[in-house]
């Protein structure tokens, strides 16, 4: 059973529908039991940062999701919810994250490319034999975002995609933590076949406990 974090700031749906496309029981929840209960959660996100963070705290899901990562349980962050897993954010002021991986989200240089970052970009693996990306092929993924994430360790880098004259981060991971800048569940069959993986790979998780 997949869990989706509901804190009122995500596609919720859609993501729910790609899970249960490919084989998985996708509950929405904001309740702690049935997060502790799932094999797995993700957490969607659409809107500002700060917005974000401020909804978990005050349902108190930041301590929650602090707590079942920390006990090993997977998590995949997708869009905004990739960002909140970082340190801090810049956008509209500074705002502290859920601090699960180090590193900041900052704004798109205005004048260097149009903001937002919209639309089909291809992936880059920058770690081809991690399982979450192993045997696939690198294609386009769908991209709404004008802030991106800068991770301060090299070693969470799994993929990016070129925009403004950079590499800008599209998937990261470490131990239990996941995130995709882009959204898989609109992302055609490379996108689908990104969340089987992260579904295999809670599965082996599970065989092996």
């Amino acid at each position: 059973m997949i869990a989706i974090v509901d804190y009122g700031m995500g596609n919720l749906h859609s993501v729910s529908k790609a899970v249960e496309r490919l084989g998985s029981t996708a509950v929405i929840t904001a309740d702690r039991d049935v997060l502790g209960a799932a094999d797995a959660i993700l957490l969607p996100g659409v809107g500002a940062f700060g917005d974000a963070m401020d909804a978990l705290r005050m349902t108190g899901l930041d301590v929650v999701l602090k707590e079942l990562v920390s006990s090993g349980k997977p998590l995949l962050g997708i869009c905004l919810g990739m960002q909140l897993l970082f340190d801090r954010s810049e956008e509209h002021g500074d705002h502290e994250g859920l601090g699960l991986l180090k590193g900041t989200v900052v704004r798109f240089e205005e004048g260097i490319a149009k903001v937002p970052h919209m639309g089909w970009n291809e992936l880059k693996w920058k770690q081809s034999q991690h399982a979450l990306v192993n045997r696939l092929t690198a294609g386009h993924v769908y991209f709404v975002h004008s802030y991106h994430v800068l991770p301060s360790d090299p070693a969470d880098l799994i993929a990016v995609c070129d925009y403004a004259d950079r590499e800008v981060t599209a998937i990261v991971a470490r131990e239990s933590i996941y995130g995709m800048q882009f959204h898989p569940e609109k992302s055609g069959e490379l996108g689908l076949q990104l969340l089987q993986q992260f579904l295999r790979m809670v599965t082996h998780r599970l065989s092996n406990s």
